[in-house]
């Protein structure tokens, strides 16, 4: 699944954070640090996501998704005036 981030610019660098997933984000000196950063951020919150969640109790729904895969719905934002391939 792929995932939007925001990317922000700030004093000390960047930081990023992916609105589709509560409370995931990251930072970093640099945009590029800072998206390897969210990419790591994103993997290990979906590690706690499937260690907290009881096998037995969950399942899958199908999701929304446009054109190119990408998760939608109202928590998909995307920086303004950024285009970039999602995470």
């Amino acid at each position: 699944m792929k995932y939007r981030v925001v990317i922000e610019k700030s004093d000390d660098g960047y930081s990023v954070c992916c609105p589709g997933l509560p409370g995931c984000w990251s930072q970093g000196a640099t945009e590029d640090e800072a998206i390897e950063n969210i990419r790591d951020a994103i993997g290990e919150y979906l590690a706690a996501v499937q260690e907290s969640t009881c096998e037995a109790a969950s399942r899958f729904l199908p999701g929304s998704q446009d054109s190119n895969g990408v998760q939608s719905g109202p928590c998909c934002i995307l920086a303004p005036d950024e285009q970039r391939d999602c995470i």
